[in-house]
């Protein structure tokens, strides 16, 4: 059972991965990419956490999940104050490096 749901992890974060590379204007899915694959590795950190008998991938959780919700709010804002200046939220890497 341990091992389904470590591929169920690295289906997660593979998935994100190819999000991340395949998408690359919207900034909104970049972010929600990001933040699965910090799902992906939390979920990783509480299985093999239990499956060991350890509290330390239990304490790591709880960490990786607090950044997580801090990186997304953070991300939020930014989406907010970039789409006030340019009225959508697409990227293009020439208007990103020149503003």
């Amino acid at each position: 059972m341990v091992f389904f749901h470590f591929f169920v992890n690295v289906f997660l974060f593979s998935s994100s991965l190819i999000g991340i590379s395949l998408n690359r204007r919207n900034f909104l899915i970049i972010l929600m990419c990001i933040e699965l694959i910090l799902l992906s590795i939390n979920l990783n950190f509480a299985l093999f956490s239990s499956y060991l008998d350890d509290f330390y991938g239990q304490l790591f959780f709880l960490f990786i999940l607090t950044i997580a919700a801090a990186e997304s709010a953070i991300g939020l804002a930014l989406i907010i104050i970039y789409y006030k200046f340019k009225k959508n939220i697409l990227i293009s890497q020439k208007q990103v490096l020149r503003f």
